[in-house]
């Protein structure tokens, strides 16, 4: 397997590249990643099955265009590839610590805000489906935010739990149920980074990065209500953000409906006690 990821790594950059070393290194739940060095140069590899290739595919489309609004700082995509057993996405390699002091932290919100308040879109969704963790996320374009996102994310995660024997909720009713708590709640469409959670974002020698995404066009508050789910971020982050573009009216109250998409996916990926958040979750919005 590393000899065919060398050889197209090699074919890619047009040198010869032989891995002399390779280090496996810490964090994600899905994926194995490496750093590959050849005595010069470095770079990032993640690998999993071959089935894979095309969930690497779509993560190289969401760093491609996160590139291009030249907003948040995120990693090069070298290579996309194959070999007989495994799929591989390659990266530019950068040495990161947590973002856990206030100036970056300050900074990151700043560029996040800029991301959200880049380009124009009339229509929610992607043009292409991508996945949220290893689970597909569906992004047809829609007109109404609280339809796509009733339908689209919370309506498809109960959906795929159903198909596993869990019933969390009567899917219709909730579906109604979202539907009807931002039927007042009309934001233009931000291109989202998707699944920024702290450990999807760091600090390199060039500053703020984050990294993972699963990018649509949505409301920019689905990425700051999951800033705040697992584990949070600094003040500053928050404060950098505000000073930008401040949140509006109303976001703590539809920050509980837009985080419980993920809690779902927990559900769908891990089980276990993302269950008993869903169902305390989902209580609360039926209370609203």
């Amino acid at each position: 397997m590393w000899q065919a990821i060398s050889q197209q790594l090699s074919d890619t950059l047009l040198f010869e590249f032989q891995i002399k070393e390779k280090v496996r290194l810490s964090g994600g739940d899905i994926s194995e990643s490496y750093m590959i060095n050849d005595g010069e140069q470095r770079y990032f590899v993640k690998i999993n099955d071959r089935e894979f290739l095309s969930k690497f595919e779509v993560e190289a489309e969401s760093l491609h265009l996160l590139r291009e609004t030249s907003t948040v700082f995120v990693p090069e995509v070298v290579l996309v590839g194959k070999t007989k057993t495994h799929a591989f996405i390659i990266l530019n390699y950068l040495p990161t610590k947590p973002l856990d002091d206030p100036k970056n932290s300050f900074v990151f919100g700043q560029k996040l805000a800029e991301l959200h308040s880049w380009g124009e879109q009339k229509e929610f969704g992607f043009d292409t489906d991508n996945y949220i963790g290893s689970t597909l996320q569906p992004n047809q374009w829609h007109k109404k935010w609280n339809v796509f996102f009733a339908e689209q994310r919370i309506g498809w995660q109960l959906q795929l739990l159903k198909e596993k024997g869990i019933s969390l909720v009567d899917i219709d009713d909730f579906i109604g149920v979202v539907k009807q708590l931002l039927a007042n709640h009309t934001p233009s469409p931000s291109l989202l980074h998707g699944d920024l959670w702290n450990g999807n974002s760091a600090l390199t020698p060039f500053g703020p990065i984050c990294f993972d995404p699963a990018c649509y066009w949505g409301d920019r508050e689905c990425d700051m209500a999951m800033t705040e789910l697992f584990g949070g971020f600094q003040q500053e982050f928050y404060q950098g953000y505000e000073s930008v573009m401040p949140l509006t009216p109303g976001y703590d109250d539809r920050k509980d409906v837009y985080n419980l998409y993920h809690v779902l996916n927990h559900c769908n990926l891990f089980g276990g006690h993302y269950l008993e958040q869903a169902q305390s979750t989902i209580k609360k919005i039926i209370s609203y």
